[in-house]
């Protein structure tokens, strides 16, 4: 099945708003602080890199 103009499911990505972002910075960094020591290096980087262009993005904002 085909998606319409519009759809959820157009493969964009979700737009949010400053204070959602602030929010998912947060949850982010506390997902890291909280790793255990055995989890994969990928995975940190993954979450290190999405923490970096948040914080990035909310930093080209205040400017």
């Amino acid at each position: 099945m085909r998606a319409y103009e519009g759809q959820f499911s157009d493969n964009r990505p979700i737009r949010r708003s400053r204070e959602e972002k602030r929010r998912q910075l947060a949850e982010l960094r506390q997902t890291l602080a909280g790793m255990k020591p055995h989890v994969s290096p990928a995975l940190r980087a993954s979450i290190a890199a999405k923490i970096a262009a948040l914080e990035a993005e909310l930093g080209e904002r205040r400017g």
